[in-house]
C-alpha cells in the first residue's frame, strides 16, 4: 500500500466547509467567497506535493482492500504485450500499452501531439483519435476510434498528424497571450483513405484520474438540481444533464469529457485504448478487419479473454479509493486574492465548488461497495454539466462536431480542477482542455467561448497582478 498521511479530528474543525453558491442566485452583485477548502474530498483527501500525489490511496484502504487496490494498481501499470496469458492480450492495434502508458501516475502523460506532431513512437501515443463521417456516421472499417499503433506484423489504422494555427491577442493592458488553433490530418491508412471532406476528427489526450470514487459516489440528485437551477441569462450560463444509458441503466453521465458515462468505462478503456478483451466485450476491435487474420497467422489465440472481471474490478477498485491532493498555498496573499477574483469573475458558476456523496458511497463494475465514499463533502469546482463552449465561428471555440449522448459538438462537461495545480508536478507538462492545445492555464481560460464568454471577458479585464493571482489560485487546487 502507498504511503499515505492521516487525517486528524483537528483538521476537519480547521477546514470545515462554508455554506456553497445558493445565495449567488440571490444576489449576484454580492461576492461571498467560502473559507476553507483544504480538505477536498473528505476522508480521502491526502496531504502530498510530489510525482505520486494522483497516485496514493486514501486512508481507509486497509486489509484485503489493501491487496486488492495493489493488484489493480499493478494491471493498471504493468505493460501488456501480444502474448496471451498474465500481461497479455494488447492489440492487434491498440492506442496505449497500459493504462499507465496514458495515464502517467494516474494524471495525464505528457501528449505527443506537440512533442511529434501527432502519432508517437515506441507503442503509445498518449491520445485517443476519435473519427466519424460528417453526417454523425461511423466509417465500417474503422468504428469510432483511429488505432495509430499496432502489435508486430500488423498494421495501425492510421497515423495522426497535427500542425498549429498560431495567433496572438492582446489583454487591455498591453500584456500579450497566444492560442494555438490544430489541425488535423490522418494518413498511412491501413485499408481505404478517407476523404478529408467526409472526415470528422477530434482528438482526446488523458484525463486526470484526480477524484473518480468521489465523483462515482456523487448524489446525482444533486447534479439535477444543479442543471435545473443552473441559469444565469445575465451571463449567458445554462447547464444541463447528458442522460446515458448504460449496460441497461439510464441515469445521469458523469464521467468523460463530455459527461458521455455512467461509470469509469474500465471495460471499455481495456476494450477499445488496448485491444483487450474482456466479459463486457468479447469481441476484438478490430473484429472484421484483416488485422484479425494476420494475428492468427503469427500464432496469436482470439478464442479466449485477455482479463478476468474480477481483475477489471480490482483496476475501478484502484481507481476510486485513490486520494485526492488538499490545497495548498491557502493563506498565501495571493492565492486569496486570486480566489476573490476567481468568484468575481463567476468561474463559480459551472466550476461549482461544494457537492456531496450519497450516503451509500460507490458500486465497482462487478458490485462491490465503497461506503466509505458515502456522506462525504467534496470540492471538485465542477458541476458536471454539460456546457456550451463556443462554436468557433468567430474563431475561437471548442466545437469539436462530435456527438456524445445527448452533448452536441459544441458542448462539454465542466472539467473538475481539484489537483490541477499538481499536473506539471506529477506530469511533467501544462497541456490543458480536451486536446492540450492550451499550453498554460491562462491559455485555457482565454480558450473560453459560449456560456464561458462572460468569465474569459471579465479575466481579460483584470489587471495583470490579478490574472496572476487567479492562476496561483487554481494551482492551490
Amino acid at each position: 500500500m502507498k504511503q499515505s498521511y492521516l487525517l486528524t479530528s483537528s483538521l476537519f474543525l480547521l477546514f470545515a466547509c462554508a455554506a456553497c453558491e445558493e445565495d449567488d442566485k440571490m444576489d449576484m452583485d454580492k461576492i461571498d467567497v467560502p473559507n476553507g477548502y483544504a480538505l477536498s474530498a473528505g476522508t480521502s483527501t491526502i496531504f502530498l506535493n510530489s510525482s505520486v500525489a494522483y497516485d496514493t490511496n486514501a486512508d481507509w484502504i486497509t486489509g484485503a482492500n489493501s491487496i486488492r487496490f495493489n493488484n489493480g494498481d499493478g494491471l493498471y501499470d504493468d505493460v501488456r504485450t501480444s502474448n496471451n496469458g498474465d500481461g497479455g492480450g494488447l492489440g492487434p492495434v491498440y492506442a496505449g500499452y497500459s493504462c499507465g502508458s496514458c495515464h502517467r501516475n494516474a494524471g495525464r502523460t505528457k501528449p505527443t501531439l506537440w512533442e511529434n506532431g501527432g502519432s508517437g513512437n515506441y507503442g503509445f501515443s498518449s491520445m485517443l483519435v476519435y473519427i466519424s463521417r460528417r453526417n454523425g456516421a461511423f466509417f465500417r472499417d474503422y468504428g469510432r476510434v483511429l488505432h495509430d499503433q499496432a502489435i508486430y506484423g500488423v498494421k495501425p489504422e492510421g497515423k495522426l498528424s497535427v500542425t498549429y494555427d498560431k495567433q496572438t491577442f492582446s489583454f487591455p493592458d498591453g500584456e500579450t497571450y497566444e492560442l494555438c488553433k490544430p489541425n488535423y490530418t490522418i494518413t498511412e491508412w491501413y485499408k481505404d483513405s478517407i476523404a478529408p471532406e467526409d472526415l470528422f476528427c477530434t482528438v482526446r489526450i488523458p484525463l486526470r484520474h484526480v477524484g473518480m470514487g468521489q465523483m462515482m459516489a456523487i448524489d446525482r440528485r444533486e447534479i439535477e438540481a444543479l442543471a435545473a437551477k443552473s441559469n444565469y441569462p445575465e451571463y449567458g450560463i445554462s447547464g444541463r444533464c447528458n442522460y446515458i444509458t448504460e449496460k441497461g441503466v439510464t441515469g445521469v453521465g458523469l464521467s468523460g469529457n463530455k459527461a458521455q458515462h455512467l461509470d469509469l468505462t474500465v471495460e471499455l478503456g481495456f476494450s477499445s485504448d488496448m485491444g483487450v478483451t474482456n466479459s463486457r466485450y468479447p469481441e476484438e476491435i478490430c473484429e472484421g478487419q484483416a488485422q484479425i487474420n494476420q494475428g492468427s497467422m503469427m500464432g496469436l489465440s482470439y478464442d479466449q479473454l485477455d482479463i478476468s472481471t474480477a481483475d477489471m474490478e480490482d483496476v475501478d477498485l484502484y481507481m476510486q479509493s485513490l486520494g485526492v491532493p488538499a490545497r495548498r498555498n491557502i493563506n498565501d496573499p495571493q492565492v486569496i486574492l486570486g480566489e476573490q477574483k476567481f468568484y468575481e469573475a463567476k468561474c463559480h458558476l459551472c466550476h461549482v465548488t461544494t457537492l456531496h456523496t450519497q450516503a451509500g458511497g460507490s458500486t465497482l463494475l462487478n458490485g462491490t461497495r465503497l461506503p466509505w465514499l458515502g456522506g462525504q463533502t467534496i470540492h471538485p469546482y465542477s458541476d458536471f454539466l454539460l456546457h456550451d463552449m463556443g462554436s468557433e465561428i468567430m474563431g475561437v471555440g471548442l466545437n469539436d462536431n462530435y456527438v456524445s449522448g445527448l452533448a452536441r459538438g459544441n458542448e462539454w462537461r465542466t472539467t473538475p480542477l481539484w489537483g490541477i495545480g499538481l499536473q506539471e508536478k506529477v506530469n511533467g507538462h501544462t497541456y490543458f482542455l480536451h486536446d492540450g492545445r492550451a499550453r498554460n492555464l491562462t491559455e485555457a481560460i482565454m480558450w473560453h467561448g459560449g456560456e464561458g464568454e462572460a468569465s474569459k471577458n471579465l479575466f481579460k479585464q483584470m489587471s495583470k497582478e490579478e490574472r496572476e493571482a487567479v492562476i496561483a489560485f487554481l494551482n492551490s487546487l
